[in-house]
């Protein structure tokens, strides 16, 4: 199943994402695309907020990964640096397993995706509008995306 949906600032993002946030539970796992400063991460903020983090989130780009505690776990990876990179780092023991991973460039540890998760695509279509395409990838994330506006 897919669903497109236009946000109209980062505001509206935030709430799509924090609204998402309330329907997600343990073991949710979210495959977060778009290109450098298409929202990713204003979209896991508010996704951190529907999880009730109280901690400020920010990009995880230097240092791969970053974890907040909440209503769930929220484990936040940045696999960009991860291109061409073949060595265990530990992933596949918390992608899927706890919390919620979102993970920002997913092409890069693709064959680390479990069968189920949301795929999420961030298109920037101006300064403030956000074209944002959801793919749900298992009966789970279906029932998610069915409870969307």
């Amino acid at each position: 199943m897919k669903k497109q949906i236009t946000t109209h600032s980062a505001q509206e993002t935030k709430a799509l994402a924090h609204t998402i946030a309330l329907l997600l539970n343990e073991g949710s796992v979210i495959a977060l695309s778009g290109d450098l400063g298409a929202g990713k991460t204003t979209f896991t903020q508010g996704l951190a907020k529907g999880l009730e983090i109280q901690k400020m989130v920010s990009s995880p780009t230097f240092t791969i990964m970053k974890m907040y505690s909440g209503r769930l776990k929220l484990t936040h990876i940045d696999a960009y640096r991860l291109e061409g990179l073949h060595q265990d780092l530990g992933f596949e023991e918390l992608i899927g397993t706890q919390g919620v991973c979102v993970i920002e460039w997913p092409e890069y540890i693709k064959e680390l995706l479990p069968q189920d998760y949301l795929e999420i695509t961030l298109t920037r279509l101006d300064e403030d509008d956000r074209l944002i395409e959801l793919i749900a990838h298992g009966d789970n994330y279906i029932q998610i995306l069915e409870k969307l506006i």
